[in-house]
């Protein structure tokens, strides 16, 4: 029997998971949006075309994310879309650049689609922009300082940057011959400003925030908690050694490089929400003040159980059935 004072929990731990897959897969189809060679057709068609099954079903992911924060935590969720007004409306700008011109760069005339695709790629560059500089923000505590603002658009770099990294590594994945060793560079250069804007972050959040000093410096939990940055930088390590030998014989160990970029993701993730919970607005207020009342959330939480597995069942189905390397417009 589910407690009621675990409720919140539960709905944290389920809007948090959401998020983290919304920044994976989504984020690989953004980097590969951001990544786009406007001097060359053709490798922008075979790009398009490994993430065109996929790209829809990734951010049904930032909707339940979203959805969960307004049914689950209400309060907070008006906190939050305040404080974050305008970056949220240039990120729902910038995904709506990229439907509209995913969708026209095929029916236009050939002379045309190079327009649709700068537009898509400024779609990216301008949701991922966006997602860093609120991730700045949350950290900062939503501060309306010139210090906030500048930290918002460093993460702003930072994020943008990682998401071009693992767009680079699902190519490298997805891709053969001239585009999968053009990945290959796209990929060590952003890993090594990715590593550069973690570190930052791992540097400056403890120093902003006194709570989050004290939970990563005092034992035993520091020791618990120290694990979590020194396998994100082992993976960065890792990954930067795989991508000097790629690519090798019969294009073995193709798939290492995303699925360290994945591992990347998931610590950096785990090591922001260690920092920050129970707290859902820095500071403001925990995931148990905002949460709804019990009732509700029982309520809401046997919804949850029967949408996520779908969501889960049809993401797989679609992986499943456009998985191996991709070609021109088609999959082999």
């Amino acid at each position: 029997m589910i407690l009621d004072s675990q409720l919140p929990t539960i709905f944290a731990v389920l809007m948090a998971f959401s998020v983290l897959l919304y920044a994976m897969l989504d984020g690989y189809d953004l980097g590969v949006g951001l990544l786009l060679p406007m001097e060359n057709e053709g490798q922008r068609d075979k790009m398009i075309a490994s993430i065109g099954p996929f790209w829809d079903a990734n951010e049904t992911w930032l909707v339940l994310a979203v959805g969960l924060l307004l049914v689950a935590f209400p309060s907070a969720h008006n906190v939050i879309l305040r404080e974050l007004y305008l970056p949220t409306a240039f990120l729902l700008i910038g995904l709506i650049l990229r439907g509209v011109s995913f969708d026209f760069r095929a029916k236009v005339i050939a002379e045309h689609k190079a327009r649709w695709d700068r537009l898509f790629k400024l779609g990216s560059l301008v949701a991922t922009a966006s997602q860093g500089y609120m991730l700045g923000l949350f950290v900062m505590g939503f501060e309306h300082s010139f210090t906030a603002v500048l930290f918002g658009l460093l993460s702003a770099i930072g994020v943008t940057m990682a998401y071009a990294l693992i767009g680079a590594c699902w190519l490298i994945m997805k891709a053969e011959g001239e585009l999968q060793l053009r990945a290959i560079k796209w990929a060590r250069i952003t890993g090594v400003v990715s590593f550069v804007g973690i570190l930052a972050v791992c540097i400056t959040n403890p120093i902003i925030n006194v709570f989050v000093l004290e939970r990563w410096t005092n034992p035993p939990l520091a020791y618990i908690f120290a694990t979590v940055p020194a396998l994100c930088f082992a993976f960065f390590v890792i990954g930067h050694a795989t991508l000097k030998r790629l690519p090798l014989k019969d294009d073995a160990g193709c798939w290492l490089p995303f699925v360290l970029c994945v591992c990347i993701f998931t610590t950096s993730f785990i090591g922001l929400a260690l920092s920050f919970y129970p707290w859902v607005v820095p500071q403001q207020l925990t995931i148990f003040e905002a949460a709804s009342a019990p009732e509700s959330l029982r309520i809401m939480l046997y919804g949850a159980l029967v949408v996520i597995p779908i969501i889960f069942a049809y993401t797989l189905f679609a992986y499943r059935v456009f998985w191996g390397k991709v070609g021109d417009l088609r999959y082999y």
